[in-house]
């Protein structure tokens, strides 16, 4: 089977940073005013770390972004990431392969 290339899908943390240095706001004071840890926040702006959906509404609080945006975004963002894994996609052919006959 031919192995697909995937796009990485832009993750939600680079959007929010966008938005952060747009309005001239630090990630300091971000973190300080929503109470999410700094070291939490840094990861996200830097795609070491998920939003979560209470992250997502949080950032809609404080700067309107629609957080079901943002989750669709992080969860685009896993799923090539998660297709992107050898280990992954060598067991997802192994599955297609015996389980053929079920998609007839």
């Amino acid at each position: 089977m031919e192995r697909t290339t995937y796009r990485m899908p832009t993750h939600p943390g680079d959007v929010v940073k966008e938005e952060l240095e747009e309005r001239g706001i630090s990630q300091k004071e971000f973190a300080s005013r929503t109470g999410i840890s700094y070291t939490m926040l840094n990861e996200i702006l830097n795609s070491k770390r998920p939003i979560t959906s209470e992250i997502a509404l949080v950032i809609e609080a404080a700067l309107g972004i629609n957080p079901e945006l943002l989750i669709n975004m992080q969860s685009r963002y896993n799923m090539v990431q998660a297709r992107m894994k050898p280990a992954i996609e060598s067991n997802l052919a192994h599955i297609r392969k015996v389980c053929a006959s079920w998609l007839l």
